[in-house]
């Protein structure tokens, strides 16, 4: 059974809205939402998947970077449109319970979950792999994973400043990092005679010899560097003039992203040219020993894991607003998932379960979790490029100009064949357990719902209108 609902203006309130007795505060602005969405995505990254992306595309890195920000871009302006009516912590959650529908909306916050929660499991696990490296293998993985979880939900705790603040540092050692980097391989190629043996070459974009279809293969696995944008549309009840602030961050923060990795990956590209990686999915070691020897790869693994970290202190963010959402909506108990710490104006109880949650990345593997946040990620942005078409195209019949059929009919629906595109990618794997963890969430709104006939009164209410 389908809850119909029709959406109001973005003006409206609600009263359990306004009676709220506690509510997230109000403190970020644009330049702190850009560094936690890079931190989010890890600037780092691109010495991971360079190896493994060099092999599939033929050496044409850049240009899958190139192909994946143009993709990527388009689901970013959706989130950004969505922002702008419903500026909410509830992300895909909100705008699918509202301008699709409450059940749905429900089910695609729970599949969502998936990558929000096994996030910072992802970067507790690489982070690990580092520390491994660089301290001693011989010692139990617990003697990570337990310090590393308590330290993000120890600064998730203290409030979404201290989480700017972290990130904000560690983005500006990765970009410090990086920029010595590419100075190591201009001097490599400029005066050691490495690679290419030059600065300017159209050859890493383009060659005679490019197959697009193995380029566009590279780029869907490029895809999931730029996760970390649509992170942000979590932190609205924490943004000043979000409906304003947040699209330009998720904008911002999808392109200054893609332009470091394809001006990075262009010097790499030059530079490796004849290498051949001893195992190209596992490269970062390898491009920091390469380039710069043993102290500068001793130094790069160090960042690595604060990057990791940062990464996973966003996630971990990002998922207890989603959680505190649904609470206060009643579809999760409120009195637990709702609460706000009136000290710190954080949604502290979901902070703890998260970092408890965290503490399981000792059980798994790195491939396991991958799956999960790759389905996860793919569903959320499936359906917010739905919503916008559905929001602003049909209900609101804003479709009489060119712009309009631009930014809410093509851009949209060009978002949406690239995520299809990109789950024809995906592995059997991620597919079924995917599809199990929905088919757990619809049991569950069912048991709630009493068979889909009783719904919390704030989950009716916010699913018919906007927040303040």
């Amino acid at each position: 059974m389908l809850l119909k609902t029709k959406a109001l203006s973005p003006n409206a309130t609600t009263a359990s809205s306004i009676s709220s007795p506690s509510r997230l505060q109000k403190t970020l602005v644009l330049w702190q939402l850009v560094m936690i969405g890079l931190a989010y995505m890890q600037p780092m990254t691109v010495f991971d998947t360079f190896g493994i992306v060099s092999d599939q595309s033929g050496g044409h890195v850049p240009t899958a970077y190139i192909i994946t920000l143009v993709a990527m871009m388009f689901t970013a302006m959706s989130y950004g449109q969505m922002v702008k009516y419903y500026p909410s912590a509830g992300s895909a959650y909100t705008y699918a319970q509202r301008s699709l529908n409450p059940n749905l909306g429900f089910l695609i916050g729970w599949c969502t979950m998936l990558d929000y929660l096994f996030n910072p499991m992802i970067n507790i696990l690489l982070a690990t792999i580092y520390l491994k490296t660089l301290i001693s293998a011989d010692v139990s993985v617990w003697f990570y994973v337990i310090p590393l979880a308590i330290a993000m939900t120890y600064i998730n705790y203290r409030g979404v400043e201290l989480v700017a603040n972290v990130n904000t540092l560690i983005v500006f050692c990765q970009l410090l990092l990086i920029g010595i980097f590419i100075g190591l391989i201009i001097k490599g190629l400029a005066f050691d005679d490495i690679g290419a043996g030059t600065l300017m070459s159209t050859e890493p974009f383009w060659s005679e010899d490019m197959q697009i279809g193995a380029v566009a293969a590279g780029s869907a696995i490029l895809c999931f560097s730029f996760l970390g944008f649509d992170g942000l549309s979590s932190l609205s009840e924490e943004t000043k003039d979000a409906a304003k602030t947040v699209p330009r961050a998720i904008l911002l923060t999808t392109l200054v992203g893609g332009i470091i990795f394809i001006f990075v990956t262009y010097f790499m590209q030059l530079y490796f040219k004849n290498y051949t990686f001893i195992d190209p999915e596992e490269s970062q070691p390898e491009v920091l020993l390469y380039v710069g020897k043993k102290l500068f790869q001793s130094i790069g693994l160090w960042l690595a894991v604060l990057a990791v970290c940062a990464s996973g202190i966003a996630a971990h963010t990002g998922v207890s607003r989603m959680m505190y959402v649904m609470g206060r909506d009643g579809i999760l108990p409120p009195k637990i998932f709702g609460y706000i710490n009136p000290k710190y104006k954080t949604p502290s109880i979901n902070i703890i379960i998260v970092g408890f949650i965290c503490l399981f990345a000792g059980f798994f593997d790195l491939s396991f979790a991958l799956h999960l946040v790759n389905f996860g990620a793919l569903t959320a942005f499936f359906f917010v490029n739905l919503c916008v078409v559905v929001q602003y195209y049909i209900r609101d019949n804003q479709r009489y100009s060119v712009m309009h059929n631009l930014n809410y009919l093509l851009f949209p629906m060009a978002g949406m064949a690239f995520i299809i595109y990109l789950w024809f990618n995906l592995e059997y794997t991620a597919l079924v357990i995917g599809i199990v963890w929905g088919m757990i969430g619809l049991v569950y709104l069912s048991f709630v719902t009493k068979g889909f006939t009783q719904f919390p009164k704030e989950f009716l209410s916010r699913s018919r209108t906007p927040d303040a």
